[in-house]
């Protein structure tokens, strides 16, 4: 083994002309260059954005010039540049502006009172509730609330009956809306449920209480949405893309893009806007055939930083908030449900394969939030009626989240080429609630269970799905190998990854799901210099201090953008 490591060291550094002047060299620190071939370095060259050479210092050395910037990285560790692999790059630009309800550790908001609260103080300050005249909070939790139950309608007009104000679960699948906000949507006693969601009701069983559930929500949360100006969405989009770069991404995914979002995207890249690369998947059931679906902007190739990979699905919702959709009843179902409530799927199994074959036969790659078991059914069913319609390769279909994955459907995800990107995040932010209150601790301990794919061999990823959760790298990272509730239990420990598992899921298999394995998520000669440099090294550190590892610098094609004050 020490052999091979030798030869490919001194191969990789031969790759470069040896009268290259590199621009960069890094040297002094921990190399970690996810390349199992040659899996750390003593040193690394860069040159014109791309990685020249990785291998002794000795000969890295050897490319220095007049112009090249030598960096000391004096201990510390540089990895690859983190892909993000599931989140919603536009709407962490509406977070940075909208009021934050999120609870402990990560806002001030445990009970309703102090939601109450924080919305007065966010109205008497934010420029947009003076511009536009509409009240945005984000990423309530009724998990972590004290009276552990969503706001009511009354309780949001305590703080406002003269504007329209929502408020967004913090899992993005639910809303509350005050008395206005319903007013103006035309939501009343005798509208009915829409296809794919719900209007909770109050002890009349007609009146509605303001929550309103997956395709109940996501319309009247798009139009009461400010008119934003161009210039407000590029400041958001800005502030978004700090908060990755902050993080140590340098792909980032919009997940889910509407038709304004997805023209205003290359709109502002062509202005230079961006510093790191945007792969967006756009909304098929909203665009359906647009027209934009069959433009450049579908590639593989980034234009000013910016792509169209693919589309985006949603088979159910949320299981924290209760409208995911289970095979097994709830373990506590939802106030006004049965007891044999289990969530309920967004399309019938002949909408999901109207949209799947318009995707196939476009090749376009297809991306499917599921987290219930009952959902993931659907996607394994509708993938292999698709495929069997439409026969292709290597198309990479992605399963979004997987939360409540079952063991007898991991060989069929292997069979059908589908792609898991999970969502680990959940067993410290929700974990202890799916054990008490959403599916019971037999089967919480399953969630995201990467366990199972490991056993086959398979790759996948772990993400964010900011704004669901702060696109917080460490966190990500740290939950994927400790898998702590908030209580400090651990949750399903065979499902625990090592911390090279983890970084892999966060770099090079995640550039696999986006089909750019080739040119990102390792340090291998030929790759962007896309990198990131951290305080510790979180292969060798104590695993419950992995979340409080420093990003210090992110670097993008070979350029620093982000520096650690």
């Amino acid at each position: 083994m020490a052999t091979a490591t030798v030869l490919t060291l001194l191969t990789a550094c031969r790759a470069a002309d040896p009268t290259t002047t590199a621009d960069a060299i890094y040297h002094g620190g921990t190399i970690i260059t996810v390349n199992d071939s040659a899996p750390s370095a003593e040193a690394l060259a860069v040159k014109n954005g791309l990685i020249v050479a990785v291998g002794a210092k000795a000969d890295i050395l050897k490319l220095q010039g007049d112009s090249t910037t030598v960096v000391d990285l004096a201990g510390k560790t540089l990895i690859p540049g983190f892909v993000d692999a599931h989140s919603h790059f536009s709407v962490i630009g509406l977070q940075a502006i909208a009021a934050n309800l999120l609870p402990a550790p990560d806002g001030p908001v445990n009970d309703i009172p102090a939601l109450q609260q924080t919305l007065r103080e966010f109205i008497a300050t934010s420029p947009m509730v003076k511009a536009h005249r509409v009240v945005i909070g984000m990423n309530y939790d009724d998990s972590q609330l004290a009276e552990r139950r969503h706001p009511t309608r009354q309780e949001l007009d305590a703080v406002s009956t003269e504007m329209p104000l929502f408020i967004i679960h913090q899992s993005g699948h639910l809303g509350v809306y005050n008395s206005k906000a319903l007013e103006l949507m035309g939501i009343n006693a005798k509208t009915p449920n829409p296809p794919g969601g719900v209007i909770e009701r109050e002890a009349d069983g007609k009146t509605p209480n303001g929550v309103l559930q997956e395709n109940a929500h996501f319309g009247p949360m798009y139009k009461l949405a400010p008119k934003f100006s161009p210039e407000e969405v590029k400041a958001q989009f800005q502030a978004g893309e700090a908060s990755y770069i902050a993080n140590g991404f340098t792909t980032v995914q919009e997940g889910k893009t509407d038709l304004a979002t997805l023209k205003a995207l290359p709109e502002f890249a062509a202005s230079g806007a961006f510093k790191v690369d945007i792969v967006a998947y756009a909304d098929i059931m909203t665009m359906g055939d647009d027209p934009i679906l069959h433009g450049p902007l579908m590639s593989r190739r980034y234009t000013n930083h910016v792509r169209l990979g693919g589309v985006k699905l949603t088979f159910d919702g949320s299981p924290q908030g209760k409208t995911a959709w289970f095979t097994q009843p709830y373990l506590k179902a939802p106030p006004g449900e049965k007891a044999s409530y289990a969530g309920y799927p967004a399309f019938t199994d002949a909408e999901a394969l109207k949209w799947y074959t318009l995707a196939y036969q476009n090749n376009w790659q297809m991306l499917t939030h599921a987290n219930g078991d009952a959902a993931i059914d659907q996607l394994i069913t509708t993938v292999r009626a698709a495929q069997a319609a439409v026969p292709g390769t290597d198309r990479r279909t992605v399963l979004i989240h997987g939360q409540f994955l079952r063991n007898d459907q991991v060989s069929a995800l292997q069979e059908l080429g589908i792609f898991p990107a999970l969502y680990p995040m959940h067993t410290f932010y929700w974990g202890d609630y799916h054990r008490e209150s959403v599916a019971g601790p037999a089967r919480a301990e399953n969630i995201s269970p990467m366990g199972w794919l490991l056993a086959k061999n398979m790759m996948f990823t772990i993400q964010s799905d900011a704004p669901v959760t702060f696109p917080n790298s460490m966190r990500i990272f740290d939950s994927a190998v400790n898998r702590t509730t908030r209580s400090g239990y651990v949750l399903g420990p065979e499902h625990r990854l090592t911390p090279l598992q983890a970084l892999k899921a966060m770099t090079l298999w995640s550039a696999y799901q986006h089909f750019e394995e080739d040119s990102k998520g390792s340090l291998q000669v030929g790759k962007r210099a896309d990198l990131v440099i951290l305080d510790r090294n979180p292969l060798t550190v104590e695993p419950s201090t992995i979340k409080d590892i420093t990003v210090l610098e992110t670097i993008k094609d070979g350029t620093s953008i982000y520096r650690r004050k």
